[in-house]
Order: C-alpha cells, then sequence, then structure tokens
C-alpha cells in the first residue's frame, strides 16, 4: 500500500514538474521573446520614421521657401508641418477659380496704367497696386480678411510668390506711414507685378516701363533697377 502511494506521488510530482517546463519558457526562450519584441518596435519606429520624413519631403516640395519659411517663424518642424497640413485642408475647402480671359486683359491693362502713375506719384501707384492685387485675389477666390491668413492662404498654390506679397506688404506699410522712399516703392511695385502676374497666369506678360527697366531720374534722384 505504502509502495503503492509512493509511485503515486512520484507519478503526480514528474507531471506536475512536465507542466511546468511546459508552461514557464526557459531563459533561451525569454530571450527570444525580448528579442522578438525589440525588432517588432524598431520595425515600428522605422516605419514611423521614413513616412514622416517622406511626409515632410512632400511638404518641401509643394512649400519650397514657405517651407523654410514657415520653420524658422514657428521654431518647430511638428507645429511648422502642421501648420502647412492645415493651409492645405483649408484652402481646399476654397473655390479657386481662374478668371475669364477678358478680366486678365483688364486687369493687365490696369497694371500698366498704375506702373506708368510711379513715375510721378510712386505711393500712389504702390497703395493702387495693392489694392489691385487684393481685388483679384478676391476674384480668384482667396479670403483677403486679414494679410497673414491671405498670405498663408496663398502660399498653398503660390509658393514661389508669397514671399514677394510679404516683402510688398512691408514696403506699403511704410508707404502709408510716411517713411518709405523710391527705391523701396519701385521694389514694392515689382514685388506686386510678379504676384499679379502668377495670379493671373500670364507670368511675363507685363511689359516693364522705364522706370522698372533700367532705371530713370525721379525727383532729382536716379532709380537703379536690379
Amino acid at each position: 500500500m505504502a509502495q503503492t502511494l509512493r509511485r503515486r506521488s512520484q507519478h503526480i510530482h514528474e507531471l506536475l514538474h512536465r507542466h511546468y517546463r511546459e508552461v514557464v519558457p526557459t531563459n533561451t526562450q525569454i530571450l527570444w521573446i525580448v528579442i522578438a519584441v525589440i525588432v517588432v518596435v524598431l520595425i515600428g519606429a522605422a516605419a514611423w520614421y521614413f513616412t514622416r520624413q517622406k511626409r515632410s519631403q512632400k511638404l518641401r516640395e509643394r512649400f519650397g521657401p514657405e517651407y523654410h519659411h514657415t520653420l524658422r517663424t514657428l521654431k518647430s518642424r511638428d507645429v511648422a508641418e502642421s501648420e502647412l497640413r492645415e493651409r492645405e485642408k483649408r484652402v481646399s475647402q476654397y473655390r479657386i477659380v481662374p478668371l475669364p480671359a477678358a478680366e486678365r486683359t483688364r486687369y493687365l491693362e490696369s497694371w500698366m496704367a498704375i506702373q506708368s502713375q510711379f513715375v510721378d506719384q510712386p505711393e500712389t501707384a504702390v497703395a493702387k497696386a495693392n489694392q489691385l492685387v487684393r481685388e483679384v485675389m478676391d476674384l480668384r477666390g482667396y479670403p483677403t480678411v486679414g494679410f497673414e491668413q491671405a498670405a498663408a492662404d496663398l502660399s498653398v498654390n503660390h509658393p514661389a510668390v508669397v514671399e514677394h506679397y510679404r516683402a510688398a506688404h512691408r514696403i506699403s506699410e511704410r508707404s502709408k506711414q510716411g517713411v518709405a522712399d523710391t527705391e523701396e516703392l519701385r521694389h514694392a511695385l515689382v514685388y506686386y507685378r510678379a504676384l499679379l502676374e502668377e495670379l493671373l497666369g500670364k507670368r511675363g506678360a507685363i511689359r516693364d516701363q522705364t522706370v522698372l527697366e533700367g532705371g530713370r531720374e525721379h525727383n532729382g534722384k536716379f532709380i537703379p533697377v536690379e
């Protein structure tokens, strides 16, 4: 009887030991599990990194210098890229339309009159150029309430000229205060011209006048042109 009980006890012990070995992993198994987890984490991190790099590259290619301008302004790549994506989302909801050929011609003629006026009234010409550009933006479908947002919206489809718009705006504001000199005003008109041509889809269509081509004397001062 005692031997039978001893054999049964030994059998139960062996079964428990075998079960323990099957359930509790060995050190080697634990090591492989840890390695597998590390590999999965590294693959996930690499996928996230390359996805982020590709997304950043796409934004850099689309916005060009505006990407770097936004990055310098906001001082954070994540924040800057979030801002640029938000612009894309916002502008995608606008109804941006091209102007009819007759309208484009009319605005080109209006510009030529402004350009001629610069000779004797540079401040007035720059003010009118600013007004003309804003009118064209509005007709194209870009909201023009608030300069900063207008510039941001413009950067989505016209990133190459948005910095011209900012520079022209700064000079225009200085002109309103009466502190912009004639050379600054000439630069503002050149910037507005580049922006207008972009908006009209008529790049290079505006013929330079003497004051913008090679410089001329104005109020006793020679105005050079780059």
